[in-house]
């Protein structure tokens, strides 16, 4: 099994139907009668020819949560066509938006729509469990993968293009200025932002660059409309300290500061293994180190839940366990 296979699946339990067969039909319509939601993500014609849309589950479970999970609504025109996190990726904006930062199309370097999309399949799913807690009632979700990054996207990059009429065009300038990028220092790199007004002028107070001692840029507004200058000039003015003393002055300065870290890094971060943020399991292959719940609940803390089964590692059971909830048969 694949890393990312194991990581998203761990505590789960894993049955395999073959939904072409009358039988494994059989067993899934008996798993709904008693299930809280039913979540897939299959195209609307494919689920529905294999006999599960909304209507036939509902059918046989009405309070049932139901959620879609797909690359577009099934209420639009490219209802049927195939996504995947590329191709979303390129169509809500982000290649074009990595151009305008870095000078080449590119796109986001993690799965950014597939697991956006799935953090707002959870949220719209708990949405609806709460309305049926308070009425009763159980429903149909979609969550549509471009629909969602369309939506992330134009939180800032929208923009002047929500007016009418359009006040601007439809971009977040400082996002996108070349000159955002981590900076060199005299043995690495730093990321920092020196954003409102207080922490400019400690900045200022503290390291005293020529560039900015006439004032000019002393009001975030002034910052703002030449933000991509004023990157620049303060990636010059990094490169004068090494990355550790930029860090201890601006952590004494209270300026969001941090060295850069590969994913691998983030094992051993020490904040990170404070909080015991990371949770090892035993499993089939021996003990594996999970990322756990970035959440924290004072009165229900959680946990990783267990290991990751193999593919349809708990069918057996399921049956068995489906078996013996259903009605008993008189003996004549």
């Amino acid at each position: 099994m694949s890393g990312v296979f194991v990581n998203v699946n761990r505590g789960k339990r894993s049955i395999v139907l073959d939904l072409r067969t009358d039988e494994d039909k059989a067993t899934l319509r008996s798993l709904i009668e008693s299930a809280d939601l039913f979540i897939h993500s299959m195209r609307g014609k494919a689920i529905a020819k294999l006999g599960f849309d909304y209507d036939a589950v509902a059918a046989i479970n009405p309070s049932i949560v139901y959620t879609n999970c797909y690359g577009y609504s099934r209420r639009g025109p490219s209802a049927d066509r195939a996504a995947y996190d590329d191709t979303i990726q390129a169509e809500c904006g982000i290649p074009m938006v990595q151009e305008m930062l870095t000078g080449t199309a590119s796109f986001a370097g993690t799965i950014m729509a597939d697991k956006i999309a799935g953090m707002t399949a959870l949220y719209a799913t708990m949405m609806a469990l709460f309305h049926r807690e308070r009425t009763g009632e159980g429903q149909e979700v979609e969550v549509a993968m471009f629909e969602t990054m369309a939506a992330f996207m134009l939180v800032e990059h929208a923009n002047g293009a929500m007016f009418n009429p359009p006040l601007g065009p439809a971009v977040y300038p400082r996002a996108v200025s070349p000159n955002r990028r981590p900076h060199k220092t005299k043995d690495g790199h730093i990321a920092a932002l020196i954003y409102n007004d207080k922490q400019w002028a400690a900045f200022v107070g503290a390291v005293k660059p020529a560039w900015a001692m006439d004032g000019r840029y002393d009001a975030l507004e002034a910052r703002a409309a030449e933000i991509n200058t004023v990157y620049g000039l303060l990636g010059e003015t990094f490169g004068e300290r090494t990355t550790a003393e930029w860090l201890d002055l601006f952590r004494e300065l209270g300026i969001p500061a941090s060295p850069l870290q590969t994913p691998g890094e983030l094992f051993d971060d020490p904040h990170l293994n404070a909080i015991g943020f990371f949770e090892t399991i035993d499993t089939h292959t021996g003990p594996v180190r999970f990322p756990g719940v970035p959440t924290w609940f004072s009165r229900t803390p959680a946990k990783v839940a267990g290991p990751t089964p193999r593919l349809g590692e708990g069918t057996e059971d399921i049956l068995a366990e489906l078996a013996a909830s259903l009605p008993k048969t008189a003996e004549a």
